[in-house]
């Protein structure tokens, strides 16, 4: 692959966990489970309980987060003297979710907060001093509570300051290396003296809005308030906003998944009945249909109805509501599409520049609530780094990255701020502001820091097995204790199996011209798979090494086991 002419990446190179010693598998456990949890580490009895049964019980202090006193200090005091309280939020699902459950609560207390979310067009993310401007002018609050931004808005929290407004920031994302607002609290698990590697670093802005609402009520109780009823929304916004689903996330999205089965929330029903999902829900069931749908809103005009929904006390109009989102849905997706398409024909006919160690495209006519999604989609495809930028009328543009294991975006962001207007965000997902001009430059300088700071087979895609699993083993009661791995996520991906020396016993069936039903036979074995997208691509002669993951179908009232197959080698040894 030449620098200037990306190719798809090599065909990902299959690595398969050592498979632990039988002495070390626990008792009690179908051995492929107890495979999957030594292989991460799960190796101890009390680690496995921990993972497999966890607690909202083993909960953190959550004055344990930094300026967690002065933050629940500040807010119980506008409480006490009936000040004018405004949360400004975000619009991405983290940030809406965030601002819902922080306004319930306050209303607890008796304080009748406003909210306010900037337009993604023209105020772009966080604290911009336009949206500050439309904010005061709207709410003129005593305190502004920032949600899912604030943390490196050194600038506007001093603009704040000098307007008699205090400001509390409650945030998850990295901090300034030499600098922070100036306010009356920085509730931000990464703004501590452990930085990005403190205890609850893992933690979303629903996390940390979770965490302020239980020192608020450990504080002062409100009679008659369940914090716990309000962890569908928790467990949305974690979910969503691909954190790592470990430590606390996990138990707290574990329960989630719980109370979204029963909800409360008006929204949050109507959300999944549009979306057509029934319970038991898993992760997945929120980050492809719950979440897109929420997003839409903020993604191509303003997040307004996404929060309207959330905080509905009316079922028909949740419902209308849902509807509406759904139909944004639609409209992103097809944008989306064009965009992405676009971008792929500038990356193949050579009019995307430099692409051989990262790839940075931008063009005036994208809209910049799809540069995310197509960035990531870029990004799986040819396994690189890469930013997408949406360039507006004066020449600005606003965009998007996704990296891939060991590149963090911020590192490479904070090296090249010289061709940057703003950057900032994740290891894995960033957000930059650059003139149309220095695009290029930009572009130049991402490819030189990947080139100089990734280890070569980090530039190689590799499909990761958790263990090897015979047909045999595929039974129905293997589902229920599978289920307790859940939720998958980011830090806890689905397990991929490895299955050696199966064959087909008939000819795949075809569904809508791209994906393959089948059933699959090893030894005296059967079980049925289905394979998303396998027939857009060609079959290799039988018998084949499968790596699939595990679904549960549920027909007509029958369940079963199902292996969903994620990719398709020649079998490397012979079927037994």
């Amino acid at each position: 692959m030449s620098a200037a002419e990306p190719a798809a990446p090599a065909e990902a190179r299959w690595t398969v966990a050592p498979a632990p010693p039988a002495t070390a598998l626990p008792e009690g456990l179908p051995r492929v489970i107890g495979a999957i949890l030594a292989g991460r580490g799960i190796d101890t009895a009390e680690k496995r309980r921990a993972f497999l049964e966890p607690k909202l019980a083993g909960l953190a202090d959550p004055f344990e987060l930094p300026d967690m006193a002065p933050a629940v200090d500040r807010i119980l005091e506008a409480a006490d003297r009936g000040e004018k309280v405004v949360l400004y939020g975000d619009y991405d699902v983290d940030g809406v979710t965030s601002l819902a459950l922080l306004k319930t609560v306050l209303g607890a207390y008796g304080i009748a907060a406003g909210t306010f979310l900037p337009h993604r067009v023209d105020e772009g993310y966080g604290l911009s001093l336009d949206g500050l401007e439309r904010c005061l002018a709207e709410h003129s609050p005593n305190l502004l509570i920032a949600i899912d931004c604030g943390t490196t808005s050194v600038p506007e929290a001093e603009w704040l300051k000098g307007r008699g407004v205090d400001a509390v920031i409650l945030d998850h994302h990295e901090t300034l290396p030499d600098a922070r607002p100036d306010c009356r609290a920085l509730v931000n698990p990464k703004a501590g003296a452990g930085g990005a590697g403190s205890e609850f670093s893992y933690l979303c802005s629903a996390g940390v809005v979770f965490k302020t609402a239980h020192a608020l009520l450990k504080t002062r109780p409100v009679a008659g308030f369940d914090l716990r009823e309000y962890l569908d929304i928790v467990a949305v916004g974690t979910v969503a906003d691909i954190v790592p689903l470990v430590g606390e996330n996990r138990a707290l999205v574990r329960r989630g998944l719980e109370e979204l089965a029963r909800t409360r929330n008006y929204g949050l029903g109507a959300l999944a009945e549009v979306a057509g999902i029934n319970p038991p829900y898993g992760a997945l069931d929120i980050g492809f249909r719950i979440g897109p749908r929420l997003n839409a809103a903020g993604r191509l005009d303003t997040a307004g109805a996404a929060l309207d929904l959330l905080l509905s006390d009316d079922p028909a109009r949740a419902r209308a509501l849902a509807e509406e989102l759904d139909g944004r849905n639609r409209q992103r997706q097809e944008i989306e599409r064009r965009t992405s398409d676009e971008v792929m024909a500038m990356i193949a006919d050579g009019s995307a520049g430099e692409c051989g160690h990262a790839i940075v495209v931008g063009r005036r006519d994208w809209h910049p609530g799809v540069v995310g999604i197509v960035a990531a989609r870029v990004s799986r495809k040819f396994h690189r780094p890469t930013f997408v930028v949406a360039v507006d009328d004066d020449g600005v543009g606003k965009g998007s990255g996704r990296s891939i294991g060991g590149i963090s975006l911020v590192d490479a962001i904070n090296a090249g701020r010289g061709h940057l207007l703003s950057g900032g965000g994740h290891s894995m997902a960033a957000g930059i502001s650059v003139r149309e001009g220095q695009i290029g430059e930009f572009r130049s300088h991402l490819n030189t820091y990947v080139r100089e700071h990734a280890d070569p087979e980090d530039l190689r895609p590799r499909l990761e097995l958790d263990a090897e699993c015979e047909l045999s083993e595929l039974r129905l009661p293997l589902l229920d204790t599978y289920r307790q791995l859940e939720p998958f996520g980011a830090s806890n991906p689905e397990p991929v199996l490895l299955a050696r020396g199966v064959a087909p016993t008939s000819e795949p069936r075809v569904l809508k011209d791209k994906h393959y039903r089948l059933t699959l036979r090893q030894g005296g074995s059967v079980c049925d798979a289905i394979y998303f997208n396998g027939a857009e691509g060609e079959l290799p002669p039988p018998p084949w090494d499968v790596a699939f993951t595990i679904l549960r179908n549920d027909f007509r009232g029958r369940v079963s086991l199902q292996m969903n197959v994620k990719a398709v080698r020649p079998a490397e040894r012979p079927p037994s």
